[in-house]
């Protein structure tokens, strides 16, 4: 339950600090960029998880 607790208060601490700092133009550009970033990674991580998928499964057999 401790380790909750101490989850749950970093990423309070870490949502506050971001909207601090995204109020600046260069915080808020690099910002963007880590959030570009992100969101190509996963991505390519869904990407990869279906092809596989399709790889295990060429017959296009849905898991039951």
């Amino acid at each position: 339950m401790k380790q909750l607790f101490f989850v749950a208060v970093g990423v309070v601490i870490g949502f506050v600090a971001a909207q601090r700092v995204s109020r600046t133009p260069s915080a808020a550009h690099l910002l963007a960029q880590v959030d570009a970033r992100a969101k190509a990674f996963t991505g390519a991580v869904a990407d990869g998880y279906r092809s596989r998928e399709a790889e295990l499964r060429p017959n296009g057999q849905t898991p039951t």
